[in-house]
């Protein structure tokens, strides 16, 4: 079981199907949502329990973005009418386990840092 929750706990959620695409995002809206690039896992939406106040916010037409709205930690992020939802890795409450598989949207990427892994990256 894999559990993750937001900074002030408001939010919590757990999991037990095997996460995918676990990736770092680095496209600008992540970035900015973040701070930084964005890592993530990939589930089916009816395989991950959520509770507590969380606050959807759509900035692009193709997807939405989960938000506390008390500590405002970026959780989740959903495609358009896909029924895989994605958390934050940096969430997760306990070891893992898991390993990241690649580099999205590299061609974004802040100019202040370098990838620097051996993992597939996909502009």
């Amino acid at each position: 079981m894999i559990h993750g929750s937001c900074a002030c706990g408001a939010i919590t959620f757990t999991t037990s199907a095997r996460p995918a695409g676990l990736s770092v995002c680095h496209c600008v809206q992540c970035r900015k949502m973040s701070g930084h690039f964005w890592a993530s896992a990939q589930v089916p939406e009816s395989a991950l329990t959520i509770t507590g106040p969380v606050s959807w916010y759509r900035n692009s037409p193709r997807a939405r973005r989960g938000l506390c709205p008390t500590c405002g930690a970026f959780l989740f992020w959903q495609g358009k009418g896909e029924s895989e939802i994605s958390f934050a890795l940096g969430a997760l409450d306990d070891a893992s386990g898991l390993h990241l598989e690649k580099h999205i949207f590299t061609a974004e990427k802040g100019d202040y840092y370098s990838i620097t892994d051996e993992l597939p990256q996909k502009e």
